[in-house]
C-alpha cells in the first residue's frame, strides 16, 4: 500500500512541477488584468461578473467609456433618489389604508363598522385618482430604466467580446500535458493491476 501511495504521489508532484514551467503568454489583455482589478464600473451588482470586470479594465484606458459609465452611474443614483421621495409618500399612504381596514374589521358595532369602511374606501379611491398620473409616470420611468440597462448591457457585451477572444488566443489550450498525464495514469493503472 505504501508503494502505491509513493508512486501516485511522485506522479502528482512531477505533473504539478512540470506545468509550472510551461510557456506563459506575454500578450497583454483586459481579461488577465481583471484579477487585480477593483470593480469601479456601473455594473450588474455581482462581484464576480467577468463582463463588468473586463469592462472596468477597458474604462481605465478609454476616457469616452469612463464618461459614459459615470453618466450611467449618476443617472441610476438620481433615479433612485427621485423615486425614493415618491415611494415614501405612496408607501405610507398604502400602509395607512391597510391598517385602517384592519382596525375597521375589529369594530363590533355593524352600523359603525359599515360607515367607517365606507369612509376608508372613499378616501382611498379619491387618493388613487389623485396619484394615478404619478403612478403612470413612475411606471414609464421604470420602463425607461429597464431599456437603458438593456442597451448598456448589450453595449458592454459588444465591447468585451473582443477582449475575451484576445484572452482565448493568448491562452491556447493544448492537449500535450493532458495526454502526458493520461499516459502516467495508465502506467500507474498497469502497475496497480500487476501488484499481488
Amino acid at each position: 500500500m505504501k508503494k502505491i501511495f509513493l508512486v501516485f504521489s511522485l506522479i502528482l508532484i512531477f505533473s504539478c512541477t512540470e506545468s509550472k514551467y510551461e510557456d506563459k503568454p506575454i500578450v497583454e489583455n483586459a481579461v488577465d488584468n481583471t484579477d487585480s482589478s477593483i470593480k469601479s464600473s456601473f455594473g450588474s451588482g455581482r462581484d464576480e461578473d467577468l463582463i463588468d470586470k473586463i469592462y472596468s479594465e477597458l474604462i481605465k484606458n478609454d476616457k469616452k467609456l469612463s464618461i459614459l459609465d459615470d453618466k450611467m452611474l449618476k443617472t441610476y443614483e438620481k433615479s433612485k433618489a427621485v423615486l425614493e421621495n415618491y415611494q415614501n409618500v405612496l408607501n405610507k399612504s398604502e400602509s395607512y389604508y391597510t391598517a385602517a381596514n384592519f382596525h375597521a374589521k375589529t369594530i363590533t358595532d355593524s352600523i359603525l363598522k359599515q360607515k367607517i369602511e365606507s369612509q376608508i374606501k372613499m378616501s382611498s379611491e379619491k387618493y388613487d385618482l389623485k396619484i394615478k398620473k404619478i403612478k403612470n409616470i413612475i411606471s414609464l420611468l421604470d420602463k425607461n430604466t429597464e431599456k437603458i440597462n438593456d442597451f448598456y448591457s448589450a453595449f458592454k457585451i459588444r465591447k468585451t467580446l473582443p477582449e475575451i477572444e484576445k484572452y482565448q488566443n493568448a491562452h491556447p489550450l493544448k492537449t500535450d500535458s493532458l495526454e502526458k498525464f493520461i499516459e502516467k495514469q495508465n502506467k500507474l493503472l498497469i502497475e496497480l493491476k500487476n501488484i499481488k
